[in-house]
């Protein structure tokens, strides 16, 4: 089975998108995290199930999607898979600026 890691960007993403969902509604922040933390089970017996990122174009960057958002990741060996970011699929991958 694959072993999941959350990188320090993509819990970062995680902690912005429950923040600012919050401001509207605390229990909606909470279900779609929820929402996305379950979306990765997949990979751990499906590691390539996603597609690959058109805007980097690496058979080993992959992504899935949950709703409006986009699940990057990243296959580093076969047994272990980091989620790089999440990203709102409304905006330009191309332009983010990663800390």
């Amino acid at each position: 089975m694959v072993r999941i890691n959350w990188t320090f960007q993509a819990k970062g993403d995680l902690k912005n998108i429950a923040e600012y969902i919050s401001k509207d509604s605390k229990l909606y922040a909470k279900l779609q995290i929820t929402r996305l933390k379950t979306r990765t089970r997949i990979l751990k017996t499906q590691p390539r199930s996603g597609k690959i990122v058109p805007e980097i174009n690496i058979d080993n960057i992959r992504e899935l999607t949950e709703g409006s958002y986009r699940i990057i990741y990243k296959i580093v060996e076969n047994n272990q898979i980091d989620i790089l970011t999440i990203h709102h699929s409304a905006r330009d991958l191309t332009r983010r600026k990663t800390e």
